[in-house]
């Protein structure tokens, strides 16, 4: 939606421009009690279901409720349990110069193979079917396949405009070596994946038969697909049917898993993509600061050239890999379907909460991008504040209030361009403009100029609770509800 969708009532804005938002400070509360947790039950009685989430977080995540910090970056980075934490330092304490990194020992290499062994597990991989490369995170994952990918003139690559920067990079690959590049668009005001569209994408072109010869023979494919199985900017949750969907197509499919791992059930002996990219440190935290790309060793064996040797070169070190398969253990044992559910219930009280606030104008206190409720979408929520005349409070506001009140947040596009672009309305043909195939997020926004082209999110997690959320919400509504921000000491943006 645009300003336009808000008119200003002109009567009452001398009025409220005169309010200055006070100070806020959280209301004491006693124990436990969250005001509307009996109704909240009442709606969500499938909550109680999670209550082993609650005994993990009074037992490894106290420091949270001792220090007043409510965590809603989920999105951006786990947190590691307390003994995580403390078996990290330990090790980092233990290891001698020289005794980590190329050139690894037996005890390591056996540590590398019990990590593949548990990657593979989690996601109820054959090891006969697939394989672990270990990488800095998903970022780096996709950069590998887009550069050892074997595309060819004549071939595709098919991406969702809702993606993060790593896989649009995919695009100069792409291109440098002949192929098509083709984007498939969101539909709707929920941001939600243009099924017809990607139909029509996949379909395979003339020159396929040529290609197959290329190839040798039936082991010729029509290209790369690639796609989140979850949008960083709006929480959707795309469709894993569509991997099937490529692969009869005859195209590979690289699924960009970073997002949704830490609370979507992936069972790869279900759904099958080609290649999946992970980043753990976005599920467990720094202890876990590694990612990984889970490939199908038949893909593999078609890429340009192997990853084996781009592994080997660079090895994760002891203390990334002992944290991933303690991360893995721990998720495994509170089960990833109990993280879900739990999430989408303080998911849908969070939005039902956000989207029901109004300013005394009649304007809504927020703005969602994506479904505003919890069908189909995961615990991330994108939106921006606006204040009584409808207009976009600034998100390094909202960063600068909510940091004072010991809540962690993100602020900004998140690094996905396309879904930024569909969720603002931006100009199509100014962002376009820009000659080179990969854009950097910020130049982009900037050559845009002045615009609401960032926004506030807020992730929930394995160990979010009903008090976080409303804590949230207490926050929003007494910090910006009928008041206009101040804006004291923020810089202006750049022009166009």
């Amino acid at each position: 939606m645009t300003r336009a969708d808000y008119p200003s009532p002109p009567h009452l804005l001398p009025e409220l421009r005169r309010l200055r938002a006070p100070e806020f400070r959280p209301r004491p509360r006693p124990g436990n009690a969250v005001p509307g947790r009996l109704a909240f039950l009442s709606a969500h009685p499938e909550y109680g279901l999670t209550a082993r989430l609650d005994e993990l977080r009074a037992e490894e995540y106290a420091h949270l409720d001792a220090d007043g910090h409510v965590y809603l970056d989920y999105a951006g980075a786990g947190l590691p349990t307390r003994a995580q934490s403390v078996r990290h330092a330990e090790r980092l304490r233990a290891v001698r110069v020289g005794s980590v990194g190329r050139g690894a020992s037996p005890s390591h290499a056996d540590l590398i193979e019990q990590a593949r062994s548990a990657v593979l597990r989690h996601f109820g991989a054959s090891p006969e079917e697939y394989t672990v490369v270990f990488t800095a995170g998903a970022t780096e994952a996709c950069r590998l396949v887009g550069e050892c990918y074997r595309f060819d003139p004549g071939g595709r690559f098919v991406h969702l405009l809702d993606g993060h920067q790593a896989v649009n990079s995919i695009r100069g690959f792409a291109r440098a070596k002949g192929a098509e590049v083709r984007t498939v668009g969101l539909a709707g005001p929920e941001l939600r994946g243009d099924e017809a569209r990607l139909r029509a994408l996949l379909e395979r072109p003339a020159a396929r038969p040529r290609l197959r010869r290329a190839h040798g023979g039936a082991g010729g494919r029509a290209g790369l697909f690639a796609y989140p199985a979850q949008s960083n900017f709006t929480g959707v949750r795309h469709p894993l049917e569509w991997v099937g969907l490529a692969h009869e197509r005859g195209f590979d499919v690289l699924l960009d898993a970073a997002a949704s791992v830490s609370s979507r059930r992936l069972d790869l002996g279900a759904v099958a993509p080609d290649f999946v990219a992970v980043s753990w440190y976005k599920v467990f935290g720094p202890p876990a600061g590694l990612g990984s790309l889970v490939a199908r060793r038949a893909a593999l064996a078609r890429l340009e050239r192997p990853l084996a040797g781009v592994c080997e070169e660079d090895v994760p070190g002891p203390a990334a890999l002992q944290g991933l398969l303690e991360g893995l253990r721990l998720l495994d044992e509170v089960d990833v379907d109990t993280v879900d559910l739990r999430v989408r219930c303080l998911t849908d009280r969070l939005l039902e909460r956000l989207t029901s606030a109004r300013h005394a104008t009649g304007m809504p206190l927020v703005r969602v991008y994506g479904p505003d409720g919890a069908e189909g979408r995961g615990g991330i929520v994108t939106f921006n504040l606006l204040d009584p005349s409808g207009a976009v409070v600034d998100e390094r506001i909202v960063a600068r209030d909510a940091a004072a009140q010991r809540i962690s947040l993100r602020v900004g596009d998140f690094h996905n361009p396309g879904a930024a672009a569909a969720a603002f309305a931006l100009d199509r043909d100014r962002l376009s403009a820009r000659p080179a195939p990969a854009m950097v997020v910020d130049e982009v926004l900037d050559r845009l100029g002045p615009s609401p082209a960032r926004a506030v999110r807020v992730s929930t997690g394995i160990v979010s609770d009903l008090t976080d959320v409303s804590r949230f919400v207490e926050f929003a509504v007494d910090t910006y509800l009928d008041r206009f921000p101040d804006r004291g000491g923020l810089l202006s943006r750049p022009g166009p």
